[in-house]
């Protein structure tokens, strides 16, 4: 009996066409009109929408709100399309176990299924759902993690040393099949805290001459420390010269001095879409991969699509996602907002300022929304401040939602001192608008918390009002 093989399931060379890296993009595909860029877009999600009607969780949703296959003609209907999240997976996933129905791999026998990747999302805010991937689409996610580093600056000479997360989670695999299919770079794959001992993970820097570190920053910036203490000086004994991570609303400035004045550059991406969005050289916003991926922001309560400077969800039409998993309008509950005028490098591509907050992860205080991923940008404000945090958000006897943010300080500050306290605690009044408390813990008091030591992202939001009301 034959199967299918990974590589001959897929035209690559098609696929390479459809999704240059390198030069190809910067010098090629960035740089056409608006027009152009549309029409390569309109043409991949009608592959998208053809596949997607074949699958029963579209057809399902679609068909409730009295779609047809021929209502939707091109990317100018996709409006009529209904949005969906994380929660609908959920229940395609417990109404049809184990993998849900929005995989459509019921069109296949078991020994002619397509090839197919299995993970999970990391479970930050909730259950870990079940990502799948076909060659294709997996081959793309990690063609775009590529084509964003060397559009960053990475070259061939570079060592890069990653600290994703392995195990079900897909970050940490799936940078590695970046870096070793679509770079000439050497690549370490140390993983989080909790594969490879902090300790080890700096001695593997030290040794193999480290000069390029990729992952979340919370863990990078806790290295540094790990280095200091070992009595390695990063940017003399650890050459670093960048990070490419998710950067988000941290202070950049504060991560590059950590590493010896390193460059640091951001970019943007979840399980279920990979890659959307990253800083090119001018780090003037974010460029979204229009080629792969078509990102609308919406009006979190209305659903209304914002074309203006306003924050809005993103939510995101995978246009490689045409056989295994399609992915339209998935709404990511991460916040952002449209970066208009021109760009420096001259690229057409639409623009982002990047990761705002998230509208699911979110505490409502008189009034006013509160993102606690949004809180490290003002904690930075604070020279005491040592980088981790964690809120806390409770209810009292008379329904009153109160939110403290605890606090790690640096080794010279006091964390029983209640002036220190006050300060923090002003601070972030003052910047977010509404009362806040602060409680202070020496640095690494957060990590049983936060999980740093064992997750890619960690928990920034401990939620402990009644799950009965809001």
């Amino acid at each position: 009996m034959s199967f299918p093989h990974y590589f001959e399931s897929f035209d690559y060379a098609q696929m390479l066409r459809d999704f240059p890296v390198g030069d190809a993009f910067t010098a090629g595909f960035a740089l056409r009109s608006r027009d152009e860029i549309h029409a390569h877009q309109n043409r991949l999600f009608m592959q998208c929408m053809a596949r997607a009607w074949e699958i029963p969780f579209y057809q399902r949703l679609w068909s409730a709100q009295g779609l047809t296959p021929t209502d939707v003609r091109s990317l100018e209907d996709i409006g009529r399309l209904p949005i969906f999240g994380k929660s609908d997976l959920m229940q395609s996933l417990a109404e049809h176990p184990p993998y849900g129905d929005y995989h459509g791999w019921d069109r296949w026998s078991i020994a002619q299924r397509p090839v197919t990747v299995v993970h999970t999302t990391s479970g930050t805010t909730g259950r870990p759902q079940v990502v799948l991937f076909s060659p294709k689409s997996r081959e793309v996610q990690a063609l775009l993690v590529a084509r964003i580093w060397r559009m960053q600056g990475l070259q061939p000479a570079d060592v890069v040393h990653s600290v994703y997360g392995h195990g079900m989670i897909n970050g940490g695999h799936f940078v590695r099949e970046a870096a070793l299919h679509y770079t000439n770079c050497l690549f370490l794959s140390a993983g989080t805290g909790k594969e490879t001992r902090s300790v080890t993970q700096i001695e593997l820097m030290r040794d193999m001459r480290v000069t390029v570190i990729v992952g979340f920053v919370d863990y990078i910036r806790q290295l540094a420390e790990t280095a200091r203490g070992m009595g390695l000086e990063p940017g003399r004994d650890l050459p670093i010269r960048a990070i490419f991570g998710h950067v988000g609303r941290e202070s950049r400035a504060v991560l590059s001095a950590a590493w010896g004045g390193a460059e640091i550059y951001d970019w943007y991406g979840v399980a279920d879409t990979g890659p959307i969005a990253a800083e090119g050289p001018d780090r003037d916003g974010m460029y979204v991969m229009e080629d792969a991926q078509y990102l609308e922001l919406v009006d979190e309560q209305t659903g209304a699509i914002i074309d203006d400077e306003r924050p809005g969800d993103m939510v995101v039409t995978s246009l490689y996602r045409d056989d295994v998993y399609p992915l339209i309008r998935f709404n990511t509950h991460d916040l952002s907002a449209w970066k208009r005028g021109s760009s420096a490098l001259d690229f057409k591509l639409q623009r982002t300022v990047g990761v705002l907050g998230r509208s699911d992860n979110m505490v409502k205080l008189r009034g006013i929304n509160v993102y606690p991923l949004a809180l490290a940008a003002i904690l930075n404000e604070h020279p005491a401040f040592a980088g981790e945090y964690i809120c806390r958000a409770v209810r009292d006897a008379s329904g009153r939602d109160e939110l403290t943010v605890i606090i790690e300080v640096r080794h010279t500050a006091d964390p029983n001192s209640s002036e220190l306290a006050a300060a923090f605690a002003a601070l972030l009044t003052r910047r977010v608008g509404v009362d806040i408390r602060a409680a202070l813990v020496p640095a690494g008091g957060t990590a049983a918390l936060t999980q740093i030591d064992s997750r890619q992202k960690p928990v920034r939001l401990l939620d402990e009002r009644p799950k009965g009301g809001a």
